[in-house]
């Protein structure tokens, strides 16, 4: 008894020590954790922290009660707080291009979140033609950054995704984005968006968001710094056509179908303005006619470059007053803070201008949750570090990788290679087993690596060889001797070469299409002396690459281009090398030979060709030069066929009442009706095509439906149009129904010289493949009721 009474409070003891181990734990969590609004009991005499109130009254009354100076401080992307309202500081600047990544300051990467899933760089995934891919892959980097976000460690508002159109081949920046077509680039942007979104039902319209997206840079921005000219000071000449129909459409798209809550503008002046100065731009168009519900953000520094750089005001404080009475919102910069008091002074800013910017910040952030209290009470207040870098998400991370590359050349069947039959393969090729490389730019720490060598080594024995000191490959002292050597050797070769952030990124656009320095020789060297099994050429790189001569040449027996395949990139080059995945991907941007670049300067904003001056045009809607390969090329290990199940032969387009008269003197012989005079609700043709596997294996197969337009169109109509796309699997010999539909509005449409969307009318030649099938497009004619 006495011994049982003697160790009571000893374990009471222990037990208080464990309760205040704990208190202090969670103390320290906590305080990692800036602090929520609405959180303590001055919140229940606050209107804006009640939650069963319309976003927009709370809103309201919150602006009504901060003072001038707290006003302006909130203007700037490192929010100061207001502790006299409970309101902590918050930073705005967060990025999320293929996964949480620590490019901006409102992500820190350590203690329970020591990295975040790196998926593919954007361009490797738009490769995939898979909408739903994009779309789950959104909701598994709002997962993580949710997570991040209730430990401390992240914002909610990513400035992300980058949805520019990939213009110019030698742009650094071409990575980031879907590619050089506007419907691509467009469902990209929707999808992606509606991942990271994730919204749902909300009071007065305004639903409520897991993470907030931005998509950037509008508009018609796509160089960095080519030839002494930088993005600071260019100013992109771009006919009203070319904005309407490709620069403009991805944005669109992003606002008015992804409903993303936040555009970012971009430094460049467009014809004179620079965007985050322009109301036509912002104000006009993205906040009137696509209805943007949300805020818009200026890319980082843009007034101070305007002002700065561009001379485009003459005072700080103007610079602010054009800023803000263009539509601007929030400054990614110190900008705004330290001018806007002045400017109020000098009654060049109004405080209703100030307070028009807030309510449209404050709006996203009440639909974040951020003033509904503490985030662990609240939807996804649950996710935590068991939430990143999950077994699941990064098996999507690899999954995404190999739907997203492309096999170019399949010489005489070389690939799949058969390991029952390689003693030894040499891996050679200054990306061969790289790390980093394979994430690109605006990454965080990946969860892991798996090199392109690991991944290979899974399968084969192998000996390697870098081959160059660096992808540079630059100068005499290469040991490019010793990979060859290893060529000769071995039982096939896989020679792993391409780019890197070094050569390519924002603010490093390149001079040329080639290889860097001394690789094309290794390549070449190591074919020649290769002689007993396959040469598999493996490209790894964001921009597109002149590899012609190995193309041309019988010896380099297959290509691959991987992209930038993100942290298990290995992995999924070494599955499609070897045949456990069917590789199904296509180019999203065509592979121009070194003599555009040669003739074409990266300054030239036209997308139509000009014959009188001898200028191709860009992208295969307008460009008829010779390619290195197409947009839209991707082999497969398996053969597809085509055969029309349902699509009509004629197709009727209804236009507005009282519209009839006015299209019928606007057709002409360009024999086209305007959009705004269609009636354009559900207006979607239905195109359902049988696709058959033919081959042995298995596989992926994106269906790419392209238009030409009717004969007799004028020249400034597009060649050639995407207007539909699929990606389907289809089991080796079996058929599968892929139900398509055409936006007949935003497909079979283009801008005329004024910028007006029109519909062409015709006969429109669908391209599935080898498969062609004609449809007429036709107005339907009413009677026009006489004027009374």
């Amino acid at each position: 008894m006495l011994k049982m009474a003697n160790t009571r409070p000893q374990r009471r003891r222990r037990l208080l020590l464990v309760a205040f181990l704990l208190v202090t734990l969670i103390a320290a969590v906590e305080s990692s954790r800036p602090a929520f609004a609405c959180g303590g009991p001055e919140a229940a005499g606050m209107r804006f922290c009640n939650r069963d109130l319309p976003i927009k009254v709370r809103v309201r009354d919150l602006i009504g009660r901060l003072e001038t100076e707290e006003k302006i401080r909130l203007l700037v992307n490192n929010a100061a707080p207001v502790p006299r309202l409970g309101i902590g500081g918050y930073e705005w600047w967060s990025e999320a291009l293929h996964g949480i990544s620590d490019t901006g300051p409102g992500v820190k990467f350590g203690g329970d979140f020591p990295g975040a899933t790196s998926f593919p760089q954007v361009i490797l995934a738009a490769a995939s033609f898979n909408a739903s891919l994009w779309e789950r892959i959104g909701r598994v980097v709002s997962d993580e950054g949710r997570a991040m976000y209730n430990g401390g460690r992240a914002g909610l508002t990513f400035w992300s995704p980058n949805v520019n159109i990939y213009r110019d081949p030698r742009w650094g920046r071409g990575q980031e984005t879907p590619g050089e077509d506007p419907i691509l680039a467009g469902k990209y942007a929707a999808h992606y968006v509606r991942g990271l979104q994730q919204a749902t039902g909300g009071r007065s319209g305004h639903l409520h968001l897991k993470v907030a997206a931005c998509c950037k840079h509008y508009t018609a921005y796509d160089l960095d710094n080519w030839h002494g000219v930088d993005r600071f000071h260019f100013n992109a000449k771009v006919s009203k056509q070319d904005l309407d129909d490709t620069f403009e459409v991805p944005f669109k798209a992003c606002v008015m179908e992804g409903k993303a809550a936040s555009i970012m503008c971009s430094y460049n002046q467009v014809n004179g303005i620079p965007t985050c100065a322009n109301p036509n731009l912002l104000l006009n168009t993205v906040r009137t006619q696509w209805g943007l519900n949300g805020y818009i953000v200026t890319d980082c520094d843009s007034i101070a470059v305007f002002y700065n750089d561009q001379h485009y005001t003459a005072t700080p404080e103007d610079a602010v007053a054009v800023a803000l009475k263009s539509g601007l919102d929030l400054d990614c910069g110190p900008f705004l803070a330290q001018y806007t008091g002045s400017a109020i002074q000098q009654g060049k800013v109004s405080i209703s201008d100030v307070d028009n910017a807030l309510a449209n910040t404050l709006t996203v952030q009440m639909r974040l949750g951020m003033f509904n209290g503490d985030p662990a009470t609240q939807p996804y207040g649950n996710l935590g570090p068991k939430d990143v870098c999950s077994p699941a998400h990064q098996s999507l991370a690899l999954e995404a990788a190999r739907q997203g590359i492309v096999l170019l050349k399949n010489h005489r069947r070389a690939l799949p290679l058969r390991p029952s039959t390689l003693r030894s393969v040499a891996v050679i090729g200054p990306n061969s087993d790289v790390t980093t490389t394979m994430i690109g730019n605006y990454a965080g720490n990946p969860c892991g690596y798996i090199t392109p060598l690991q991944g290979i080594n899974r399968y084969v024995r192998t000996v390697h060889q870098s081959g160059c000191i660096n992808v540079s490959c630059f100068g005499p002292n290469q040991p490019i001797d010793s990979a060859v050597n290893a060529a000769s050797q071995a039982d096939a070769v896989i020679i792993l070469v391409g780019l890197d952030q070094s050569l390519e990124a924002e603010t490093i656009d390149r001079d040329n299409l080639l290889l860097p320095g001394r690789q094309a020789e290794l390549v070449q060297k190591a074919a020649a002396a290769s002689s007993r099994g396959p040469v598999v050429l493996a490209l790894i790189s964001g921009g597109s690459l002149d590899i012609s001569f190995a193309r041309d040449d019988p010896r380099v027996s297959a290509i691959v281009w991987a992209g930038y395949p993100g942290q298990s990139g290995g992995q999924a080059i070494a599955d499609v090398l070897f045949g456990a995945y069917n590789p199904g991907g296509r180019l999203p941007m065509t592979w121009y030979p070194q003599a555009f670049a040669d003739q074409v300067p990266m300054t030239e904003m036209g997308m139509r060709s000009d014959p009188a001056r001898g200028y191709p045009g860009r992208s295969y809607r307008f460009y008829n030069g010779p390619v290195v390969y197409p947009f839209g090329h991707g082999l497969s290990y398996s053969k597809f066929s085509y055969s029309i199940a349902q699509a009509p032969a004629i197709f009727a387009v209804r236009l507005n009442v009282g519209s009839q008269a006015a299209a019928a003197n606007s057709t002409g012989s360009a024999r086209t009706v305007r959009v705004n005079h269609t009636q354009c609700d559900d207006l979607i043709m239905p195109v359902h095509v049988d696709v058959t596997n033919l081959g042995e294996l298995d596989g992926v197969h994106s269906v790419l439906v392209y238009s030409r337009p009717p004969i007799g169109s004028e020249r400034w109509v597009p060649q050639r149009q995407l207007v539909a796309f699929e990606k389907v699997h289809v089991a080796s010999g079996k058929t599968i129904r892929v139900k398509l539909g055409v936006d007949v509005c935003a497909s079979l449409s283009v801008a005329d010289n004024h910028g007006t969307k029109r519909i062409l009318i015709g006969d429109h030649n669908f391209e599935i493949g080898d498969l062609a099938h004609t449809v007429s497009v036709q107005v339907q004619r009413e009677m026009i009721p006489d004027p009374v």
